[in-house]
């Protein structure tokens, strides 16, 4: 089989001789039947579709776009599948360039690193691990504390492990600035690295922050002692 990527669509310049899909095979070493009992999750990923086992049988879900169904799919395969809503493949798979999923999986995950604690009224970010590499990354930041602020209280960070571009690190303290000066009433951060305390002390107060930058691990029932770092009025 030979196949070409060109103008954002598959082209399959010469089939293969081996059909995927066949009506039998001489050894079952997964049973998609069993799969579809217990609720198994399964997807068959080909470079021109995805088809999908569900309980009514194999289902035909993506098809890659520039691939004709009847021609390159249908015809290729010993059985016919399930056909219903079948949508086209992600076109970014198809470009030249990154397709982005750093972004697309950071924000994700970013989104369970922010929890709110009704009775503290605090909001509590974790970044422990999380690496600020871009502008997006900045924005990305921004944008899903900001979701958060609108409707909770303070925030408390934590910064171990956290990782910031030099060449993003002004962005990323304006950022800082603008939801401190437009959400917060204080603020609190910790890390246990000494130079993480330092780059943030000197990005906020640049920006007239009040720094209140911590040198220890924290756990949340820990923080009700903190009454110093941290108040509880709200914006």
């Amino acid at each position: 089989m030979k196949v070409a990527v060109e103008d954002g669509a598959l082209h399959i310049l010469r089939e293969g001789t081996a059909k995927k899909f066949v009506a039998a095979v001489q050894q079952i070493t997964f049973s998609g039947d069993h799969a579809a009992e217990t609720g198994q999750p399964v997807f068959y990923v080909t470079e021109r579709c995805v088809p999908q086992r569900t309980p009514v049988g194999v289902e035909l879900i993506e098809v890659a776009p520039g691939i004709d169904i009847d021609r390159d799919i249908l015809e290729q395969m010993d059985f016919t599948p399930v056909i219903r809503n079948v949508r086209t493949m992600d076109a970014r798979i198809f470009r030249e360039g990154p397709m982005g999923l750093d972004h697309m999986l950071l924000s994700r995950n970013l989104a369970d690193r922010i929890s709110y604690d009704a009775e503290r009224n605090m909001l509590f970010v974790n970044l422990e691990g999380f690496d600020v590499k871009t502008i997006e990354d900045v924005d990305l930041v921004r944008r899903e504390v900001e979701r958060a602020c609108r409707a909770v209280g303070k925030p408390v960070a934590n910064y171990d492990g956290f990782h910031l571009e030099p060449v993003v690190s002004d962005t990323y303290f304006s950022m800082i600035a603008y939801l401190e000066q437009r959400y917060y009433s204080s603020a609190s951060r910790y890390t246990t690295s000494a130079f993480m305390r330092l780059k943030l002390g000197e990005g906020l107060a640049e920006r007239a922050i009040v720094v209140a930058i911590q040198p220890a691990h924290f756990r949340a029932e820990d923080l009700t002692g903190q009454a110093g770092a941290i108040d509880n009025g709200t914006r």
